[in-house]
């Protein structure tokens, strides 16, 4: 464990929150991975300001694939009692921005490749690591069409989010979407003459909210997660320059995560429905009024059997039984969608550390991070 925590403490000093270049942390892996004889390749984003690797060492073939992001959420607002971007170790806990989501984990593995490039392998260890997976995995979808030309396509992949070592087989996908309300601008004197902007959205979070509980009542259901329904989110609401003008716009960002058994055309065909709803009621006043809806992003969700060969593989790795499924989102959807059976797995807890001040993970969980890392690596070597 000694190896993971001192690269764990490098990787910490890199402040890759995802508005920030993550250049110098990729520098970094690339040049530690050619150190040891892997091939590398670098995938820069358009901007020239971000960038993902994939790297693979050992003969040709399949192999098993560990993937993780190298960004992190911001400590902006939060109150920390240790620097967020210097390793604290403290009775049994390393401290640090990202030491759970989830530069542990991408320590592990590069302690793993500095043993897999001394060892035997008789089928290639692989790696992936991307950029802006915090702000809605926006890196790994501009990567993974190059996974098969790179480094080949593995026959598995285990992307290594915090479970707390727990093999996760399932999580919802999501889809963000921006609602532009137009309405008509006048003084608000005279308000009843206009179209007020807001009332266009606030009737549509109406909407929402009906359609929320329609997905309760007759949507899709799995007990494995805490909220067993997909769910629609509004997290932003904006509009109105003054009191005394009547908005002409107001604009609405909001989510939703859904279930496999509730298909994202359907919800978004649900939701287009309904904005043409309101669109029509206040549009007996004005032509000029509407909404228009725009998915600006979304990632794939996760849903692998239990008795997958991929689960009882990882299982046979972190010596247990179970599987669980998550609550947050994950790059995993990607390569499961390549064809790739793919699990998540990885140390720390999401609920208890990720994203909190003063986030940790315990070194008992590094410790078990790396001791899957070598029942992985004996496999790969007989």
């Amino acid at each position: 464990m000694t190896t993971t925590v001192d690269i764990l403490e490098r990787l910490i000093g890199f402040n890759s929150v995802s508005a920030n270049s993550n250049l110098d942390i990729i520098a970094y892996i690339e040049g530690f991975l050619k150190e040891r004889g892997f091939s590398v390749h670098r995938l820069p984003d358009a901007t020239g300001e971000k960038a993902g690797i994939f790297a693979s060492i050992g003969p040709a073939g399949a192999g098993v694939l560990l993937s993780g992001h190298t960004d992190v959420v911001p400590v902006t607002g939060q109150v920390w009692t240790k620097d967020p971007f210097k390793l604290t170790k403290e009775n049994g806990r390393l401290y640090g921005r990202g030491t759970t989501d989830m530069k542990g984990y991408v320590a592990s593995a590069l302690a793993l490749a500095d043993r897999a490039s001394r060892a035997e392998l008789k089928e290639p260890l692989k790696l992936a690591f991307s950029y802006d997976e915090e702000v809605g995995c926006v890196g790994i979808k501009h990567m993974i069409g190059a996974l098969e030309d790179t480094i080949g396509l593995p026959r598995m992949c285990f992307v290594g989010e915090p479970t707390e070592m727990n093999v996760a087989i399932g999580h919802k996908g999501k889809a963000a979407l921006r609602v532009t309300c137009h309405g008509t601008s006048g003084h608000s004197a005279l308000a009843p003459k206009f179209v007020n902007a807001l009332h266009l959205a606030t009737e549509f979070v109406s909407e929402l909210r009906h359609m929320q509980d329609k997905l309760i009542q007759d949507g899709a259901y799995d007990a494995a997660y805490d909220f067993p329904h997909s769910t629609v989110h509004v997290g932003k609401l904006t509009g109105g320059v003054a009191l005394n003008i009547v908005p002409d716009q107001a604009v609405l960002d909001f989510e939703y995560r859904h279930l496999p058994g509730d298909s994202p055309e359907m919800l978004f065909a649900q939701i287009k429905d309904r904005a043409d709803r309101v669109s029509a009621k206040f549009d007996a006043q004005s032509g000029q009024i509407g909404i228009s809806v725009d998915q600006y992003n979304a990632y794939p969700g996760l849903d692998v059997s239990p008795d997958a060969h991929v689960v009882n593989y990882a299982q046979n790795l972190v010596k247990s039984n179970t599987c669980t499924k998550v609550p947050f989102g994950t790059e995993a959807g990607y390569f499961h969608n390549l064809g790739i059976p793919t699990i998540v797995c990885g140390p720390g807890s999401m609920d208890g550390q990720g994203h909190q001040p003063d986030e940790y993970v315990s070194e008992g969980q590094i410790s078990k991070c790396d001791q899957m890392m070598d029942r992985l690596l004996v496999d790969l070597t007989h």
